[in-house]
């Protein structure tokens, strides 16, 4: 959520603000702004509405200036409008801040404002911080330290930059829980919330810490945390292309990343795999190899689609492990004061390792002593540096907001995951021989599936004016089936629900008539006759089914109006595979329904607050 871009350097900053901020609309956002320092003073403009509208106001008007920062809001305080559109200033109007996060005492710090004869103009908690500043620099003139001073004093989270004319050869950046990333250039600096929108300047970055602050001028750079101590940051290289955050020709990014998955998922287990031995190696968790040779239990905490992945884990870590696993959201994990021991293993999932909920759940069982991983998709993210070892997702930048390839880049890695422990626990060579086997031929299969694209499609028109959907799916499967139903919801608006199979005639069989499309994984698998049965239960009160079911299954035929064929592998590789046609399907209504597919209304790529 929520976009970032600040410059300095020899080019116009306003050039690159805008160029910033465009590569960062896949993030979810409903107004933008930009602050620029011309002739030593500042130049605002903001507006609710798309990228385009500001760039509309913007046309026209000469600027020359090469320092600016730009930010694009998603609301959390304060309705989508053009008060409350970032940047926001003081009261004297002479520093200007773009602002990520919530500021939780907002409260108290307005009231103290306010006693004091400050006024504000809008309804966010981010200008409050802005005449926080201000009043702190009234009394210190430094405006490296009150900005300093001033966020000693907050609660709550920030990704910030702020600009000044009274000292307009430099800006200020800080973060606490939401990213913050430096690219470092010749003779330039471009901060951002997100190394999208940095690549096409620079491949050498400076991810800031928690409660670290930096200070950009023309001169260089330096670092200190909050408290006023000295940092030495190591300086990141960004090793993926910036072809990889461009459509390439795809009509949307959601569709371009739902068919590089033969790709991702091979560059998820490549260099991992080792299919003559029937095995993995995962020097990410070399560190830990022991803690999970020898662990009782395994806690999943994730988000979302991220969380859904973790369901399909518990199924498959219990199988080839023999380790008792739970899932938690992330959300809840914290607030209900979880039973956690020291010989647990925590495993925090999340695409881009910034995700609010899950840093805190992680850091939460960091206090309880357990052994806590990140299985992450952004290299250098929050969680990725903040747990103890983990694994890479090696998925590439995922630009549409509803996930697709991180989804089954996840659930290939922890296959790995599972692969490892499992062969320090006890599955033979011959077991893991074909499960290695099977894993390393999942890519062309991938690339089968994509093959019916234009049969899914052609059942997108034939449904994309159905108001409901019933997803159903049973073992490694039922998570796809919530999956499947979470993507049509976030693009589409459709309503939709996934189940286990099972528990339709529980509740959900009430719902279902002529005009109610019902989603059956049917694949071949030891509870495949079970599943049949509930088609049957289905078709007896005349819902139209749609079957995602094995190549060959002849019989499903008679059951379903519509089946959309996978190729066989073994059932707890399934997921990967079940998976595409159901985003398929949702890609496909969302485009019949002329829906915004990549950037879907009220959702953020990485939701950073709680």
């Amino acid at each position: 959520m929520c976009g970032i871009v600040g410059y300095i350097g020899r080019q116009k900053a306003i050039n690159v603000l805008i160029d910033g901020l465009e590569r960062l609309e896949y993030r979810g956002y409903d107004s933008a702004g930009i602050t620029v320092i011309e002739n030593n003073q500042l130049f605002t403009r903001k507006k609710a509405g798309k990228v385009s509208d500001l760039k509309k106001i913007l046309d026209g008007i000469e600027l020359k200036s090469n320092i600016g920062i730009a930010h694009t809001r998603w609301a959390t305080h304060g309705e989508p409008n053009d008060k409350n559109a970032h940047p926001h200033s003081d009261n004297s109007g002479n520093i200007v801040i773009v602002h990520n996060g919530i500021i939780e005492n907002y409260k108290a710090i307005k009231k103290t404002l306010t006693d004091k004869g400050y006024f504000f103009r809008s309804d966010t908690d981010s200008e409050i911080l802005a005449v926080f500043i201000g009043y702190i620099y009234n009394k210190v003139k430094d405006l490296e330290e009150a900005v300093r001073l001033a966020l000693s004093e907050v609660d709550g989270t920030f990704g910030l930059v702020v600009l000044s004319s009274y000292e307009p050869d430099k800006m200020i950046a800080a973060r606490r829980g939401s990213p913050m990333v430096c690219g470092v250039g010749e003779n330039e600096y471009i901060l951002a919330s997100d190394t999208s929108a940095i690549i096409k300047h620079t491949r050498n970055v400076i991810y800031l810490s928690d409660n670290e602050m930096i200070t950009l001028s023309y001169n260089g750079i330096q670092t200190k945390t909050i408290d006023n101590q000295i940092t030495d940051n190591q300086i990141h290289h960004i090793d993926f292309e910036i072809s990889q955050i461009e459509k390439g020709g795809f009509e949307h990014f959601m569709l371009k990343e739902i068919f590089e998955q033969a790709q991702t998922v091979q560059d998820a287990f490549r260099g991992r795999l080792q299919v003559n031995e029937g095995t993995v190696r995962l020097g990410g968790l070399r560190s830990v190899a022991e803690v999970l040779k020898n662990a009782k239990r395994i806690i999943f905490t994730a988000c979302g689609t991220s969380w859904h992945s973790a369901l399909v884990g518990e199924y498959i870590i219990e199988n080839l492990c023999n380790i008792s696993v739970e899932v938690e959201y992330a959300s809840e994990f914290r607030y209900r004061n979880p039973v956690i021991y020291p010989d647990d293993v925590v495993i925090a999932i999340s695409q881009s390792g910034e995700t609010a909920d899950t840093l805190a759940a992680l850091r939460e069982a960091k206090k309880k002593s357990a052994t806590v991983l990140g299985v992450v998709n952004v290299v250098g993210s929050s969680i990725a540096r903040d747990t103890d070892a983990g694994v890479y997702i090696h998925a590439g930048p995922e630009i549409g907001v509803a996930s697709t390839k991180a989804f089954t880049s996840q659930l290939t890695v922890l296959i790995l995951i599972a692969i490892y422990i499992g062969r320090m626990r006890g599955i033979s060579l011959p077991d893991g021989l074909k499960l290695t086997q099977a894993l390393s031929e999942l890519p062309k299969k991938i690339e089968e599936v994509l093959k019916t694209a234009d049969d899914i499609k052609a059942i997108a028109k034939e449904y994309c004016n159905a108001r409901n959907f019933l997803y159903l799916g049973r073992g490694y499967n039922f998570p796809v089936a919530l999956e499947g139903a979470l993507k049509l919801k976030e693009i589409s608006y459709i309503h939709a629900e996934g189940y286990p199979a099972a528990e339709m005639k529980h509740g959900p069989i009430a719902l279902i008539d002529e005009n109610m499309p019902v989603v059956f994984i049917a694949t071949k698998d030891e509870i495949y006759d079970k599943v049949i049965s509930n088609i049957e239960e289905v078709k007896a009160r005349k819902g139209k089914v749609i079957a995602i079911a094995t190549e060959g299954d002849e019989q499903i035929k008679q059951y379903a109006n519509h089946v959309i064929y996978i190729p066989e592998t073994i059932p707890m590789l399934t997921p990967i595979l079940s998976v595409i046609p159901l985003q398929l399907l949702a890609y496909y209504i969302a485009v019949e329904l002329g829906c915004n597919v990549d950037q879907p209304r009220n959702l953020a790529k990485s939701v950073t607050v709680e």
